[in-house]
């Protein structure tokens, strides 16, 4: 099950679980929209692998099922991230 993070990895924007915000790679890191897509290019900072718009879960499900109130807040290597993206950018992700 999602571990439904609460925040953006690298700017730490709020992302609770009904945010149509929030996206996520294989292994859930987590990021908004404009650090995923804008800064991070769609490829994971973490494990190069792409993004995806985290599902909601609904009100009723959270209630049964909590998303997780734990913060992960490690901002990126700029540097480091941007040659990640552009080795990465023009691969497809089931190719990375």
């Amino acid at each position: 099950m999602l571990e439904i993070r609460p925040n953006c990895e690298h700017c730490n924007k709020d992302l609770p679980s009904n945010s149509i915000e929030a996206m996520i790679c294989t292994f859930e890191c987590t990021y908004c929209k404009t650090c995923a897509i804008e800064i991070f290019k769609n490829v994971c900072p973490s494990c190069s692998g792409n993004f995806v718009e985290r599902p909601i879960r609904t009100s009723k499900m959270v209630e049964k099922y909590p998303a997780s109130t734990k913060r992960v807040f490690e901002p990126k290597n700029l540097e480091k991230s941007k040659l990640n993206s552009e080795k990465n950018n023009n691969i497809l992700p089931q190719n990375r």
